[in-house]
């Protein structure tokens, strides 16, 4: 059980990815929410609490839980959350107060595809999502993940924060083309 969140922090039950595992488990996110925690430049590593891992070739069989594991941010591809509010505060996930457009798209490893909605500022730029700011993890809301290789690790979620420095492609599902 976590332990009892401060007035500073809360409690956030999170499905954390990297390439090799999935963890499940909670974490103590500020006030700024997971948005914040995990693009916070101080550090590269976060502690998950009561953490469950899976090895992603066996999905459903648990290999390990721990009171306290830390994961290496910089390594974890996507964080599934529970709640869209876990994110953070809205200004702070679509990065001010403008009008948003929201843009259905594909996000690709080598390891996971990602198809959900991006709300971004203005127009869709490829080039500005993946450099803009100092912000590594991004939004994606009414998301669906899987892994390429295990079909069966399907994961959908109201909200995704995946990294943009392990992405391959990211394609806007409006530019598809019928096969």
């Amino acid at each position: 059980m976590p332990e009892p969140a401060s007035v500073t922090q809360r409690s956030i039950a999170a499905d954390f990815l990297t390439p090799g595992y999935r963890i499940v488990g909670h974490i103590m996110a500020p006030r700024s929410g997971l948005m914040g925690l995990m693009n916070d430049v101080t550090t590269n590593f976060m502690e998950v609490q009561d953490a469950k891992l899976a090895r992603l070739h066996m999905p459903t069989k648990l290999v390990g839980e721990y009171k306290l594991i830390d994961l290496v941010k910089p390594n974890v591809f996507a964080v599934c959350l529970a709640r869209r509010e876990d994110v953070g505060p809205q200004a702070l996930t679509r990065g001010g107060y403008q009008t948003l457009i929201r843009y259905p798209i594909r996000v690709t490893t080598q390891v996971y595809e990602l198809v959900g909605t991006l709300e971004w500022i203005g127009r869709f730029d490829f080039s500005t999502v993946m450099v803009k700011g100092t912000r590594d993890f991004v939004p994606l809301f009414d998301a669906t993940l899987t892994a390429i290789l295990i079909p069966s690790l399907r994961i959908e979620s109201p909200a995704v924060l995946f990294n943009r420095k392990q992405v391959d492609l990211l394609a806007l599902l409006s530019d598809r083309k019928e096969i």
